[in-house]
């Protein structure tokens, strides 16, 4: 009986253990690959206060008609269905910071645009939803 259960129970074990995340590892640390290029997420509190600094570029993948109801200060909209990674230029001296509804556009295009840069991008962890949850501004609706 017990090495009918010996088995099962050693099974167990070496699961949980290859499924848990490694000793000292970071719960939500972003991977970027060693080339260099690759998509990170930044968070809320963390772009409000880049743009409060002016050293940002704020793209809202989001569609003409979200954009509409409002978005964050100083952003312009590329509509995801017609983002275009060659059209983006890097601006001397602020950070150019991707952002949708979610955040799930918003890292497509973030990962477009890594390649086409061989740079690492970032987007808004939780889109213009986390945003507004965490009481940062919003443009006005048009």
């Amino acid at each position: 009986m017990r090495r009918t259960l010996a088995a099962p129970a050693l099974a167990v074990l070496l699961l949980a253990g290859a499924c848990s995340p490694a000793v000292g590892a970071a719960d939500d640390a972003a991977v970027v690959p060693d080339s260099g290029a690759g998509v990170v997420t930044v968070g809320t509190a963390e772009l409000a206060a880049l743009v409060a600094s002016g050293k940002v570029r704020l793209i809202d993948v989001r569609t003409p008609e979200e954009f509409a109801e409002g978005s964050i200060p100083g952003a312009v909209n590329v509509p995801l269905d017609r983002f275009d990674p060659a059209v983006i230029v890097d601006e001397p001296g602020r950070e150019t910071v991707l952002f949708c509804r979610s955040d799930r556009r918003s890292g497509v295009a973030a990962e477009q645009l890594a390649a086409h840069r061989d740079a690492t991008v970032r987007h808004l962890d939780g889109g213009i939803l986390d945003w507004v949850a965490q009481g940062q501004e919003v443009t006005p609706a048009q």
